[in-house]
Parts: structure tokens; C-alpha cells; sequence
């Protein structure tokens, strides 16, 4: 398995599930009552929705970007300033929505285009306390990337179903559903 075929689907994937989550939310709470969805947190000390949707995004961009070994776009800082300061500003469910549109185009044309790096090969990836990681590709792929970008998915699941949004099992493995055969008779 490349490392393209490991963090492209499932970021697709879960960006695809997220998308549905707040869709589900939108049906479930009409006329605008979905928006105060945003705002709401686990805890008092954890990012809101509208954060963990705008980290999940910049992770998923971010690991793409750093597995082709291409420089970050300033889209990218813009999206991780707009994550930090989505308490005090959380815009809109659409705009959350565009947020991971955009990064799913992100990520299939990075994907299509980039020319990605040797699973054996370093990666230096600094950390903003200043602690720096000293990984493989593949580990930072595995170790890192991924346990990252499903820490904010999930953190997203669960304040949307902590908010009464009716989210169950089958809403998060929704691409699972295919694999599925009926029990033997």
C-alpha cells in the first residue's frame, strides 16, 4: 500500500461523513436553529465545532502537502487562523461545508498531480510549542497525519451528537456500508 492509497481515501471519506453530519444537522434542526451547532464545545477548554471541522480540513491538507513534499499554500495558514479564532467567529454551517469541499478538491488534486515521497524518506515536522518530530514518511503517515485529522472528525461527531443531532454508528462508517453482506441463512 503507497502512502497515497492509505491518507487519500480516508481523508475523502471522512471529510465526506463530516459533510453529512452537519447536513444531518441542518435537516434536524430547520430555520437556522443548526447554526448555534457551531459554537458548541465538549468542554470548556476544547475548540467548538466550527474549529475542529476548520482542523480537520488543515490536516488533512497539511499531511497531502507534506507527503508530495510540496510547500504550504497561504491558504493553508489562513485556514488554521480561521480554525483558531472560529470561537469568536464561527461563521456559517455553509461555510463549513465549503471548507471541506474545498479541502476534498485540495486533496484529490494534490493527489492527481503530486508525485509523492518515499515512505522511508525523513520528515522533520515542528510542532508549535517547539518540540520537533523526527519521523518517516510512512510513520508520520500513520503515527501522526491520520490519528491528527480523525482526532478533529471525531471530536466534530461527538459535539454534534452531544448537541441531540441524531448521528448513530452507520453515519460514521457510511463507507462501510458497501462491504456489507446479509447473514447466512
Amino acid at each position: 500500500m503507497t502512502l497515497q492509497d492509505l491518507v487519500v481515501p480516508t481523508y475523502v471519506q471522512m471529510l465526506g461523513a463530516l459533510t453529512n453530519w452537519l447536513s444531518k444537522a441542518e435537516t434536524q434542526r430547520p430555520d437556522g436553529e443548526a447554526e448555534p451547532l457551531l459554537a458548541a464545545r465538549l468542554a470548556p477548554d476544547m475548540f467548538p465545532l466550527a474549529t475542529q471541522v476548520r482542523f480537520a480540513c488543515r490536516q488533512a491538507q497539511e499531511g497531502v502537502f507534506r507527503l508530495t513534499a510540496q510547500a504550504f499554500p497561504a491558504s493553508l495558514q489562513a485556514l488554521l487562523d480561521e480554525g483558531r479564532n472560529a470561537g469568536e467567529h464561527p461563521g456559517s454551517l455553509a461555510d463549513a461545508q465549503a471548507r471541506i469541499a474545498e479541502t476534498i478538491g485540495v486533496v484529490e488534486a494534490v493527489a492527481a498531480e503530486g508525485s509523492w515521497i518515499d515512505p522511508a524518506a525523513p520528515i522533520v515536522h515542528a510542532l508549535p510549542n517547539g518540540m520537533t518530530l523526527d519521523l518517516t514518511a510512512e510513520r508520520y503517515a500513520r503515527d501522526w497525519a491520520l490519528p491528527q485529522f480523525y482526532f478533529h472528525v471525531v471530536a466534530a461527531y461527538s459535539i454534534i451528537r452531544a448537541q441531540g443531532v441524531e448521528l448513530g454508528k452507520a453515519d460514521y462508517a457510511a463507507h462501510m456500508i458497501g462491504f456489507f453482506r446479509p447473514p447466512a441463512a
